[in-house]
């Protein structure tokens, strides 16, 4: 194995969305409700929550609304505004086609699963109590938590790689220098947090894979070792452009 780097070998599970022409250049009516939805299109692409139990999806997308607890009362302005219409009223039909299709379970529309989750919404945003877990549960919650090494190896590390880049370092540098100050600096800290949460190196390379990783290390690096690697670079850029 070179430095160019072995394509890692895996499926992927992309969920598309085609939506009609200019749709994405009009601001949505249900931003937040679009967010908590994807998280049920990257789990099943069902709604598999009970009225006693949020289910997986609902789990993962309240663990990361938490940390910005005012994105509750967004979802909940949102699902109210959207059953008080009605799902199939003509004047939200353009803001309904962007919102991802989610199946409802058999004997249930989509609005009463909806309303199933507001009320554990509303129930977890009076009480503060929910599930909370050491690791991200789901490929959704796994991005949403961390957005920016996502966005590194997903963008750099895919499965394109060799095609466009000769190197490792030569892929890093590219995001080194496309990226700004506040990106690196995110990306410094989502690596520190990454590397510390997952003990395990088996649970790396899946989390890394998740993540969008779809090239091997460099050889006779570890996972662990690069990843610290990378971090070390994009901090000596960060001083670097500082001084």
């Amino acid at each position: 194995m070179g430095d160019k780097g072995k394509i890692l070998e895996r499926k992927e599970h992309a969920v598309t969305h085609h939506y009609p022409e200019g749709f994405l250049e009009r601001d949505e009516r249900f931003p937040a409700l679009h967010e908590m939805l994807d998280s049920y299109a990257f789990s099943g692409n069902s709604f598999t929550d009970t009225p006693d139990e949020p289910g997986v999806a609902l789990k993962a997308y309240v663990r990361q609304a938490m940390r910005t607890p005012e994105t509750l009362d967004a979802v909940i302005a949102e699902i109210d505004d959207l059953l008080r219409i009605g799902l199939f009223n003509d004047e939200i039909a353009d803001d309904v086609d962007l919102l991802p299709r989610v199946e409802p379970p058999a004997g249930r529309s989509v609005e009463e699963c909806l309303a199933i989750i507001r009320s554990h919404l509303e129930q977890i945003r009076t009480s503060g109590v929910f599930e909370q877990t050491q690791l991200p549960q789901t490929d959704w919650e796994w991005r949403k938590r961390f957005p920016e090494v996502s966005s590194l190896l997903g963008g750099y590390f895919h499965q394109e790689y060799p095609r466009f880049y000769g190197s490792h370092r030569e892929a890093l540098d590219d995001y080194l220098d496309g990226n700004p100050k506040e990106y690196l600096t995110e990306a410094t800290k989502e690596l520190s947090a990454f590397l510390s949460c997952v003990s395990s190196d088996k649970e790396l390379e899946r989390a890394a894979e998740t993540l969008g990783l779809m090239v091997y290390p460099p050889d006779g690096v570890s996972l662990r070792q690069w990843l610290t690697d990378i971090q070390g670079l994009i901090t000596h850029r960060l001083r670097s452009n500082a001084g």
